[in-house]
Parts: structure tokens; C-alpha cells; sequence
């Protein structure tokens, strides 16, 4: 399986983006309202600099407390994400989060950003697939 078909199976296409001026308290508001773990950081909402994660947010209270929440994105985020593309397979995506211990990427076709894949996507697509596979096998061993 490839990104572009694990975009197409995700229940929505929206891609929330914060600025990275925006405020952590801003940011930690559209986390909490669209029920996700993770933002793109970006300034024109097509090039990604950054994603804050709640990870991201938890560290900085760990170590400044509630204060944080008055800081920009930029302060908090992760420069520079690891991304991916539309034809990127799911295991290679899968490879690449496990080794850099991340659950959010984002992915982007010619500069641009397309959308945003997480663990929890490429894993649901992955056991999907190894369940089809497990159905052709059983058919072909059966005779069918």
C-alpha cells in the first residue's frame, strides 16, 4: 500500500496548519477541538517547517509548567520534519517513524504539502493489507 492510497481511506482530507507564531495555547485549542496529536508548522500553508506535537507541549510543561502556553509554536516545535510522498510505500513510512521515533508525518509532492500521515493510519493500512494477503493465501491453500 502507498501514502496516496492511505490519504484517500483517511475520514477526512481537512490539513490543519498553525503559523509559527501562532500561540501554544492557540495550537493546543486545535489539537483538542479536531481531536488530533499533532500539527504542521507552517507559514503559507504549503511548505512545512515544523510540527508540534502533544508531545512537544507536555515536555515544555514538564519543564517551564503552564507558562508554555504563552509561547509561540516556533519555540515548542519540531524544526524540520521528516516527510513523505504520495508514492512512498507504507512500510518505508512505517520504517522511517519507527526509527525516528515520531507518529506524525507529513506528506508533500513537489515542495508542496498534500496532507499529513500518522502511526495510527499507515499501522490501520498495513494490518488491512496483511489481511487481504492472509485471505488470497487461505483461498489459494483451500483451492478456491
Amino acid at each position: 500500500m502507498i501514502v496516496q492510497q492511505i490519504l484517500r481511506a483517511k475520514e477526512t482530507d481537512q490539513l490543519i496548519t498553525v503559523t509559527p507564531d501562532t500561540s501554544v495555547s492557540d495550537a493546543t485549542q486545535l489539537l483538542a477541538e479536531h481531536r488530533i496529536g499533532g500539527l504542521i508548522v507552517s507559514e503559507d500553508g504549503t511548505n512545512a517547517v515544523g510540527i508540534l506535537s502533544e508531545r512537544d507541549i507536555v515536555r515544555a510543561m514538564a519543564v517551564v509548567g503552564g507558562n508554555c502556553l504563552n509561547d509561540r509554536v516556533s519555540d515548542l516545535m519540531t524544526p524540520d520534519p521528516v516527510c513523505c510522498s504520495k508514492t512512498d510505500s507504507a512500510v518505508l513510512v512505517l520504517a522511517k517513524m519507527t526509527e525516528g521515533r515520531f507518529r506524525h508525518m507529513p506528506v508533500v509532492e513537489d515542495g508542496k504539502l498534500m496532507g499529513m500521515v500518522t502511526l495510527g493510519d499507515v499501522v490501520k493500512a498495513r494490518l488491512q493489507e496483511l489481511s487481504m494477503e492472509k485471505e488470497a493465501l487461505e483461498s489459494m491453500v483451500m483451492g478456491f
